[in-house]
């Protein structure tokens, strides 16, 4: 049994698709679909030991895969990972600036230290990758950006660095789109809400527990899944999104669009998740009686 994507196998045939992060998470998940679709797959990210793992199970179910070290905030190494790539496979054709992480704290708590951090990873790491990929590749032949955010319209109260960082990138989306459209290179965002991922696992017990109720405030009654997200990058990347740049797609399930404070939301359980990924691994902390 293969990844159940909804779309045809041969999507990205030919193709040659970056995705930075791709050790876990939604990262990981994307790899596999799009490697299932029959791109060839360069996982990036600074734990090489997380990116042999997923590439074993990329071959191991078909696919084509390989794996490149880099901390994506060091400019040098990102103009040689892009290099190298070049070399090895030719033109790139799309890449999934997934790479992130943050730390729950308030603003008077976040040093200058952590600050930085977070906003070099989340906002000037995409920006380097995407611009050396346009550089060394895309400005000549064209292709599909991915840029993953965040739900943070409503401000992101409790990781506001993160918050700074995400809106940033959707702006870099919007302008990069436009400057790139010339060269027939389209740019756009995912911006996922409450997702069952392995990031959850990263944060404190504290804040864990505040995730497990996170479903109560989407109004489709439940927290979603990595290959939903995952979908909307291959569509996105995908000729079928040929005239679509410089948007952002909120994959939150409604959570955005309101406030439980005005409008209580009701517990159903009408709306079911979308079950791609054959190598899900649900984090522990969502785990009920009835997951496998």
């Amino acid at each position: 049994m293969g990844y159940r994507s909804v779309f045809h196998a041969e999507l990205f045939k030919n193709k040659t698709i970056i995705v930075t992060g791709g050790g876990s998470g939604i990262g990981r998940c994307t790899a596999h679909e799009i490697a299932s679709l029959g791109a060839h797959v360069t996982l990036v990210g600074r734990k090489v030991e997380k990116l042999e793992k997923v590439q074993r199970e990329i071959i191991e179910d078909g696919g084509r895969c390989d794996f490149h070290g880099c901390d994506i905030r060091d400019e040098d190494a990102v103009k040689t990972l892009v290099s190298q790539v070049v070399k090895e496979h030719g033109a790139i054709h799309g890449l999934v600036n997934n790479a992130g992480g943050q730390f729950p704290s308030p603003l008077l708590a976040i040093s200058k230290k952590g600050w930085d951090a977070v906003i070099a990873t989340n906002l000037t790491g995409g920006f380097l990758m995407a611009r050396e990929v346009f550089n060394q590749s895309m400005s000549q032949q064209g292709g599909s950006i991915v840029n993953i955010v965040a739900d943070m319209w409503n401000g992101m109260p409790g990781m506001g660095h993160s918050g700074a960082a995400r809106a940033g990138m959707v702006n870099f989306t919007q302008t990069a789109a436009y400057e790139w459209g010339g060269a027939g290179v389209r740019v756009n965002a995912v911006a996922p809400g409450w997702i069952m991922s392995s990031g959850m696992e990263t944060y404190p017990d504290s804040f864990k527990s505040v995730l497990k109720t996170l479903r109560a405030a989407v109004p489709l009654g439940r927290m979603g899944n990595e290959a939903e997200v995952s979908s909307a990058i291959c569509y996105l990347l995908s000729d079928a999104a040929s005239f679509i740049s410089g948007t952002t797609l909120r994959i939150d399930g409604a959570a955005s669009q309101g406030n439980v404070a005005i409008m209580p939301l009701q517990a159903h359980d009408k709306s079911k998740p979308y079950d791609g990924f054959h190598r899900e691994i649900i984090p522990p902390l969502f785990k009920t009686d009835e997951t496998p």
